[in-house]
């Protein structure tokens, strides 16, 4: 096959390349220029996509031997993901960046224009499975569970899951890998894993928040509606978040308070105890299947709200675009609108949707 090979200047996209050459494939590699400043560099392990990672990709793609080019996504990337950043934010959800990667820019521009080009199908260093199931390609969970990468991968949906590969697919861990990239003596053996929002690369979201969408002051209320403390931007919160609140008075019980919801409308950031933070009912909507047909209401499955999260059990009625998640054992805590609902069963991937609201039918215990 003539396989695109997605090269992001770390170990992991590396390995993925090298393995792709190693099966036969006539392989190509391409490194995503996302960020519209040519003079970016990374700070440590934070940030990615930047003028260093560019000349790590072409080096590990001069020791394997093929063609390497540079793709300039950046407009596209800043007016998918970090326009969706910013909107969803502004709009009191939390949104999750690398799902709308996936989505828009790996698996939407690089991919569509990787077939136009000719190209049978994208290599990318994700840590999932692609097994061949009797109805199908089916997702499922990497076996190295710290580095399980199948939840910002749900987004993809089934034709495009068809022309990916991922070869880390059966390592274990990451240090599997870099003993991989050691073996064919690519560089970037060593080099430390990237981490936090990649356009945020002092890691410092707030603030990267009030540059793009200013300060905008208004009151913290407690649930009583008593002023407790100011903010400069709503847009700023998210719900479960305990840090950072700045409140001018304590609780009377003396306990800490966590953002329960963020009011956009009139500006205002709502606090309080913990327990009610508790939910066992979600919606969400654009909901994306990566079975056939999915049935009515799914029976004895899991489900994840957070990249790294644990999945807990559940059933799931679905409606057409929308589901209702109905949590039939531990409830959890702290969930917002925004966030990636992720189906799962057993460690196959069903489906996602974007959480619209959560809500606690019934008094029940929290996880965290």
């Amino acid at each position: 096959m003539r396989v695109l090979a997605a090269m992001s200047g770390g170990v992991d996209s590396a390995v993925a390349a090298a393995l792709a050459v190693e099966a036969g494939h006539d392989v190509v590699g391409v490194h995503m220029a996302l960020s519209r400043n040519r003079d970016q560099f990374r700070t440590g392990s934070r940030g990615c996509c930047s003028i260093e990672d560019a000349g790590d990709a072409r080096r590990a793609a001069d020791v394997l031997g093929i063609p390497y080019y540079v793709w300039d996504l950046s407009e596209r990337f800043e007016d998918t993901v970090v326009a969706d950043f910013l909107s969803e934010y502004e709009a009191g959800r939390t949104p999750n960046p690398c799902v709308r990667c996936n989505e828009h820019i790996k698996f939407e521009a690089l991919l569509d224009k990787a077939t136009a080009l000719g190209f049978d199908a994208v290599a990318t260093g994700h840590y999932a499975r692609i097994v061949d199931g009797p109805g199908g390609r089916e997702l499922h969970r990497s076996p190295n569970t710290d580095k399980d990468q199948s939840y910002v991968l749900a987004v993809m949906g089934p034709e495009r899951l068809a022309r990916a590969i991922f070869p880390l697919g059966s390592f274990a861990s990451k240090a599997e890998v870099r003993a991989e990239a050691a073996a064919r003596g690519l560089a970037v053996s060593a080099k430390p894993d990237s981490y936090d929002i990649c356009f945020v690369a002092d890691g410092d979201t707030r603030g990267f928040l009030r540059e793009r969408l200013g300060s905008r002051p208004g009151e913290v209320v407690d649930v009583d509606g008593t002023v407790v403390g100011e903010h400069d931007g709503a847009y700023a919160y998210t719900v479960g978040q305990r840090k950072g609140l700045g409140l001018g008075r304590p609780a009377a019980d003396g306990r800490p308070r966590y953002v329960l919801d963020v009011q956009t409308a009139t500006n205002t950031v709502v606090v309080g105890p913990a327990e009610l933070l508790t939910v066992d009912r979600i919606e969400g909507d654009k909901a994306t299947w990566l079975v056939d047909d999915a049935e009515t209401t799914l029976d004895d499955v899991e489900i994840q709200v957070r990249a790294h999260g644990a999945p807990v059990p559940a059933r799931a009625h679905v409606r057409g675009t929308t589901v209702e998640v109905e949590l039939t054992g531990t409830p959890l805590r702290g969930v917002a609108a925004g966030q990636s609902l992720v189906v799962y069963r057993g460690t196959r991937v069903l489906g996602q949707a974007t959480v619209t609201r959560a809500w606690r039918a019934a008094p029940a215990g929290v996880t965290a």
